[in-house]
């Protein structure tokens, strides 16, 4: 395992990603919505507008128009708002500067060579993006010393990356400003890293067959709601990782049977407008399962949708030749079996029912599983009942279960300078 993490780097892991376009904070959220549906994990970085004096633009200049990351939720959410619903068209036009929740700290820029072991550690205290320079060459494997020891930052961090930094020097003449100006990004994801790293499980084992309970990877503080609740509660609490609230019911013996969920990856490429109108109007439980069959029309007001992607279909308020729309789960994503709320757990099957895996499952299994479904996050069930909800699994978690092993090898009360004589030697 030392080989995998110690002696990749994260250029490794940029061959053949697209160059990054920037998302600027003043374009609308109609536009956000298109570019979701084609990002990764749901979301997408938002940067505010690079200034037209700053004609070289170094690292902290760069991390600093970083405003944070907007994911399909968060539109969902905004969307389900009583102004927002009332004026849709208008809502549609706001900027997301309004809408996306200002986080700075979960991209951080990095040298390709950065060792992979470092980019695991940035991922396990909280980044979600790592924004690395394309097309550049670096000599060898890897950095041979981190700019992060035993998960702390090193103190002379600045003085060592110095020589190595990518830092456009602010000295330079001015004819090279324009050089600098059309210097290429590429965005990598978590997704990205565990994709990657299943590609390595043969160096990992015997880790990849160990249950996900043994390896500690199960995390036990998820977000729920009973389905019996108004599902716009799940946006009064939103989850940051993942972003997922689990719709649950009450066992008789005290236990929470999930029945489905509310969450980013799910409402990824929805219909938007369609998903808020339920969020604001419906409980969490027929948020989860479409309640096409079981009210009727006259239960819903004439509402218009336009949305850019999902559901095509446009109601005109007052036209007595269009029927109202019905809000369906299929028009938000889901696909259940039946829509007839409280008849057991058969009427969750297909697309409707939430990715769940039992606490013994195996850490390859539900790696497998996340890559395959492009969710971000796995629901864990027992063993024996397929519905008790026990805790939930994401990408941070599959990182911290992945690196445990990793700090063996990396001496906890020695200096540098003897970590790197013990490598040379």
């Amino acid at each position: 395992m030392a080989s995998v993490f110690l002696y990749h780097v994260v250029g490794d892991l940029t061959v053949g990603k697209p160059e990054m376009v920037e998302f600027c904070e003043t374009e609308t959220v109609e536009s956000a919505i298109r570019a979701i549906g084609e990002s990764t994990e749901c979301g997408i970085p938002v940067w505010k507008r690079r200034s037209h004096t700053a004609m070289i633009e170094n690292n902290e200049m760069r991390q600093q128009r970083f405003v944070g990351i907007l994911n399909s939720l968060d539109i969902v959410a905004f969307l389900a708002k009583a102004q927002c619903l009332e004026d849709q068209e208008k809502a549609m036009k706001t900027p997301v500067s309004e809408v996306v929740d200002a986080d700075n700290s979960l991209l951080k820029q990095v040298d390709p060579a950065t060792r992979l072991i470092d980019a695991l550690e940035m991922m396990k205290q909280g980044v979600k993006r790592l924004l690395i320079l394309k097309g550049t060459v670096w000599k060898g494997m890897s950095k041979r010393f981190s700019i992060l020891y035993n998960g702390k930052w090193l103190k002379n961090a600045d003085s060592n990356s110095s020589s190595n930094s990518l830092t456009i020097n602010t000295n330079r003449p001015s004819s090279s400003s324009t050089a600098a100006i059309r210097e290429k990004f590429c965005c990598l994801s978590r997704e990205d890293v565990i994709r990657f790293i299943i590609g390595c499980l043969g160096a990992l084992a015997p880790l990849p067959l160990s249950s996900i309970s043994s390896l500690g990877a199960v995390n036990l503080n998820y977000y729920s709601l009973e389905a019996s609740l108004p599902a716009i509660e799940a946006a009064r609490k939103l989850p940051k990782d993942p972003c997922a609230v689990a719709v649950v019911e009450s066992a008789p013996d005290g236990h929470s049977k999930i029945i489905g969920e509310i969450s980013a990856s799910r409402l990824w490429k929805c219909d938007y407008l369609a998903a808020a109108w339920a969020l604001a109007n419906l409980s969490a439980g027929q948020f989860v399962m479409g309640v096409e069959d079981n009210l009727t029309a006259r239960s819903f007001p004439d509402f218009t949708v336009n949305s850019t992607v999902g559901n095509e279909n446009t109601v005109k308020s007052g036209a007595s030749t269009t029927r109202p729309k019905i809000f369906s789960s299929r028009s938000i994503g889901f696909n259940p079996g039946s829509s007839s709320f409280g008849m057991g757990r058969s009427m969750y099957r297909g697309r409707s029912a939430p990715l769940t895996c039992k606490i013994t499952s195996t850490l390859a299994a539900v790696m497998a599983q996340m890559l395959s479904h492009r969710a971000t996050h796995v629901w864990v069930t027992e063993d024996e009942d397929d519905d008790i909800l026990v805790g939930v699994i994401g990408y941070a978690d599959i990182l911290f279960a992945v690196t445990k092993p990793a700090s063996s090898f990396l001496p906890v009360n020695r200096s540098t300078e003897c970590f790197a004589a013990e490598v040379h030697n």
